[in-house]
């Protein structure tokens, strides 16, 4: 990227516009810094929140970053005037992206080392989004022992660095140790929360959440499926450029206006719907659509019991693999026993190029959460992943369909 003149077309694009970045400011000279960079970020449609530590408050006030962010600035794990939810658990949860800029030397030992002991670290502790540190430093402290033990444990961890710069420091040495320039950390970040455009072009048919069949005007068969992670999938590969059609069932969660939706209630439905959106390049089958369906009864049933006389149901993904052509067709299999041999069969049995298992006993893996375990499985290899947010999980799918 040639900084300067990108920065200035992402901020006319408002690129990182519904993003919430938050900003890490430690104590140093580069503080000042900071006020640039949060600036940036502000023209550039993030909502941003600054988090400074204490050393930090005696280079650059807090109202200095309230002003450029609109937000408040918060310094003190302990302050009275605070939200009443756990203040640095809220911010964990809803940040993108974690940025420390300027990254000291002590906030680097502290989180290569679990320490949590301020509102900053404590918040770092909580993240789940990517971290990206930019240390600054004298060149001795930077080149010192105890740091590259601390910075190559932090990037074990996934940690993302922005390396110093060389020139004159603040103490008047000259060397390693300088803040990054605002320019190059502004292009990092927008080059981790910008979507890649590798589906451009690309159309993508994608289900979603559970099906409905109704048994009589009150009672009906379905599932847990939230339809969330169809949603995650269907967002990612707009975001990445698709031409995205998301039938849906039964789904909880909010959807991008930028998807054209197609909504359905019961299994044939959704059956009917996927077959006519002929000539798509790929098929994502995450939905849950009920296996079975029974007859109907127009009048509420009464009886202390009675007997289901089920039908199966259409097998939406077996139907697409047998006239796929040269179309992908990406399914999921949710399982409670011998995930990767039952994983394996369907990908045999349906046709299909990708299978993504999962075993819904295991915490955090089951139906209406926000996270997964998975294990994403193709004719030759085996890739598994642990407990991730199915935002993120998104993304890994559509890198390895894209690899088909």
């Amino acid at each position: 990227m040639q900084a300067g003149l990108v920065k200035e077309q992402f901020i006319i694009s408002g690129i990182l516009k519904g993003k919430t970045i938050a900003v890490g400011v430690t104590g140093g000279i580069a503080a000042y810094k900071a006020c640039e960079i949060v600036s940036a970020l502000k023209k550039l449609g993030a909502d941003v929140h600054v988090v400074m530590t204490k050393a930090a408050c005696e280079f650059v006030k807090p109202l200095t970053f309230e002003t450029l962010s609109k937000n408040r600035v918060v310094c003190d794990m302990f302050d009275t005037d605070r939200e009443w939810n756990v203040e640095h658990i809220s911010l964990a949860q809803k940040a993108d992206l974690f940025l420390i800029a300027p990254c000291s030397a002590n906030m680097a030992g502290k989180l290569a080392n679990g320490i949590a002991d301020d509102f900053l670290s404590t918040t770092i502790m909580a993240a789940l989004c990517p971290v990206v540190l930019a240390p600054a430093m004298n060149t001795a402290m930077l080149n010192s022992a105890a740091y590259r033990h601390n910075e190559a444990v932090l990037k074990k961890r996934g940690f993302i660095f922005i390396e110093s710069e060389s020139g004159e420091l603040a103490c008047g040495d000259k060397g390693d140790g300088r803040l990054a320039n605002p320019s190059t950390i502004i292009d990092t970040v927008v080059g981790i929360l910008r979507p890649k455009q590798d589906f451009k072009g690309k159309k993508v048919l994608i289900t979603a959440g559970g099906t409905r069949e109704p048994l009589d005007p009150v009672r009906f068969l379905t599932n847990r499926s939230s339809g969330k992670m169809g949603a995650e999938l269907a967002r990612a590969a707009a975001e990445r450029g698709a031409e995205v059609v998301l039938v849906a069932g039964l789904i909880s969660v909010p959807v991008p206006a930028n998807i054209n939706i197609v909504k359905v209630e019961t299994t044939a439905q959704m059956h009917k719907a996927v077959l006519e959106h002929k000539k798509q390049d790929y098929y994502i089958m995450a939905a849950a659509p009920c296996d079975f369906s029974a007859e109907f009864s127009n009048s509420k049933i009464k009886a202390q019991s009675f007997n289901l006389k089920l039908t199966k149901n259409p097998d939406i993904a077996a139907d697409v693999g047998k006239n796929k052509g040269k179309a992908k067709l990406i399914i999921f299999s949710a399982e409670t026993e011998n995930l990767i041999a039952n994983a394996v069969a369907k990908l045999k049995n349906k046709n299909a190029d990708m299978v993504v298992a999962n075993d819904i006993t295991k915490a955090g893996a089951g139906f209406d959460s926000d996270t997964n375990i998975i294990s994403v499985i193709t004719a030759d290899k085996q890739f598994d992943y642990g407990l991730e947010l199915k935002s993120k999980l998104a993304d890994i799918i559509l890198d390895k369909a894209g690899m088909l």
